[in-house]
């Protein structure tokens, strides 16, 4: 007797409703919505959010709240058109781990020798202190690193990037991600009691775009993974790495020309960019 032959196949799932690029729409007000507001109280009404909330720094649970914004807002959308069931198959791009060695050499070494060039630049990288006085506060602040800024991912590349691949060619999708998520940072610049308020905001601007063209291909070659845009969020945050700026936008600037360049033949067309923001379920077919 003949075994059967077992294949898979995507199946939509019955509940799944479509989530098109119109969702890019009630993202976009959402992770404005929680981030602009909470900030905009804090720059027009100060003294009575300090004394309600305490004063907002970058450890404050308002200000972790505004930068999980995208992924508070691409939860909920996600969450509203497929149900339990999408979402843990959203979420298990947070586990897609699988990319060219080149890559992983450009997130783990690439990306700390980038500032540590910028910083001989600007000829403070043997000037600077240490950033933290003991290995405690060394652990404290790579964890607080590790669980803010990079959750962002989750509504950037994690749903924003493939519904814009959806109708632009990489090279434009990163491009407009770039222009969005450099604006939604503008607030905090306005703020004395943030890291941001140290660093002119034109230069950031301007890295925010490049860094989101030099994510776009890695997304795409990693097939949608929302794992390794975070590590690479993660990575040029590292509050270990030496204060670069504004040399490290030049520098940054450069690396997403090259990138652009050696990603020259799937860049500037659609074909193979990644679109789903939900994988498809597979389901085992007997023949």
């Amino acid at each position: 007797m003949e075994s059967p032959i077992v294949t898979s196949t995507t199946v939509a799932h019955p509940e799944q409703k479509p989530l098109t690029v119109l969702a890019l729409a009630p993202f976009l007000l959402i992770t404005f919505a929680i981030a602009w507001t909470i900030l905009a109280l804090y720059i027009f009404l100060p003294a009575p959010m300090s004394e309600v909330f305490g004063t907002l720094s970058g450890h404050h649970p308002l200000f972790f709240l505004a930068v999980y914004a995208p992924a508070i807002a691409a939860g909920i959308i996600v969450a509203r058109c497929s149900g339990p069931g999408g979402f843990r198959r959203y979420l298990s791009r947070s586990l897609l781990w699988r990319c060219s060695p080149g890559w992983w050499s450009f997130l783990i070494i690439g990306i700390p020798l980038i500032f540590v060039a910028g910083s001989w630049w600007k000829g403070n990288l043997f000037s600077d202190p240490f950033p933290f006085s003991s290995w405690q506060a060394l652990l404290v602040g790579m964890l607080l690193a590790t669980i803010k800024g990079p959750v962002e991912e989750f509504g950037w590349r994690g749903l924003a990037l493939p519904l814009l691949q959806r109708t632009f060619p990489p090279i434009v999708a990163g491009l407009i991600l770039g222009v969005i998520w450099g604006l939604w940072h503008l607030p905090a610049f306005m703020l004395s009691t943030t890291q941001q308020s140290d660093w002119s905001f034109a230069p950031f601007f301007v890295g925010c775009i490049a860094l989101s063209i030099i994510v776009t291909p890695l997304f795409n070659a990693s097939r949608g993974s929302i794992l390794l845009p975070a590590i690479f969020h993660m990575s040029v945050m590292n509050p270990v790495l030496p204060d670069a700026q504004p040399y490290d936008t030049y520098l940054l600037i450069v690396v997403a020309a090259l990138v652009v360049w050696f990603n020259r033949t799937t860049m500037f067309t659609r074909h193979g960019s990644v679109t789903e923001v939900i994988p498809p379920l597979q389901r085992e077919v007997k023949r």
